[in-house]
């Protein structure tokens, strides 16, 4: 550890870019080797000492505790919709009891969140399929997450004839085009326990602090590029590879939506997230 570079996870999606954009700027990174990857692969690579410290899927850590140090104050979380993470539906969430379900292979966190909302919220049995390309699996219904929920609900949005109503008894606004629904994740979760949704932690190997001034420098610097992303998001969005779906102000309302912190707040979310994660076995 002591003669190599510190090896940092990325993931390639739009809610990061800002924060990765930053880390890139506001001081001397050549230290740091970037290991870039969906997170279901990051989750394995820091699981098997490939990555020193990762934005990582908030089950990973919930699963393993005992392999990871957590990084505090740092986040990819929600207080209500989350912007990237949805069920698309043919029929309204709460009459998806017996569904076949799609589900993508790039985030447990998501899948379990999923499970928990159909499951623990709306008493529903559904199977979850994972795939690939959940949108082209044929099924009734499917859940995108990053980049790919991004572009496909930019395009049900264009679409949509009617926008923030509400469809059978959930309670909550989906938008309906081209025979589908959709569902924001984050916003069924917060409706439902007023708690912030931690979709993944900046965690850690403990070997990773091995070289205490090279890890101190990095949690100074990703410090430092949050504070900076946070007060220069019109900039970054100009700079985003999501412009290549989205306008500026679309990436700007979505980067708005998320939340970097992690709060007492926050961890009682995660606590609850893990509960029930014990109690339905996921």
């Amino acid at each position: 550890m002591i003669n190599r570079k510190l090896r940092i996870g990325r993931i390639p999606y739009a809610n990061l870019f800002p924060i990765f954009y930053a880390l890139e700027r506001v001081g001397d990174f050549s230290a740091y080797e970037f290991v870039e990857g969906v997170p279901s692969r990051l989750n394995r690579m820091l699981r098997d000492g490939m990555v020193d410290v990762s934005p990582s899927s908030s089950i990973e850590y919930l699963r393993y505790p005992s392999f990871y140090r957590i990084v505090e104050g740092h986040s990819i979380s929600s207080r209500g919709p989350v912007g990237s993470i949805f069920l698309f539906s043919e029929r309204p969430i709460e009459e998806l009891g017996g569904a076949d379900i799609a589900v993508t292979s790039q985030s447990e966190t998501s899948v379990a969140l999923l499970s928990i909302i159909l499951k623990k919220f709306y008493g529903l049995r559904c199977t979850l399929t994972v795939t690939d390309d959940p949108e082209n699996s044929g099924k009734e219904a499917f859940l995108l997450i990053g980049d790919d929920a991004l572009k496909y609900s930019t395009g049900v949005r264009k679409r949509a004839s009617t926008e923030e109503k509400n469809f059978g008894t959930a309670g909550l606004p989906v938008f309906r085009a081209c025979g589908l629904m959709m569902y924001d994740l984050g916003d069924i979760w917060y409706n439902r326990t007023g708690l912030p949704f931690v979709f993944a932690l900046w965690i850690m190997r403990p070997e990773a602090r091995r070289n205490k001034k090279l890890f101190d420098k990095f949690l100074a610097d990703l410090e430092h590029a949050k504070e900076y992303a946070l007060q220069h998001l019109p900039e970054i969005a100009k700079h985003a590879p999501a412009r290549s779906f989205m306008s500026e102000e679309d990436i700007l309302d979505y980067w708005n939506k998320l939340d970097y912190e992690l709060t007492e707040d926050h961890k009682k979310g995660l606590d609850l997230f893990g509960k029930y994660i014990k109690e339905l076995k996921l």
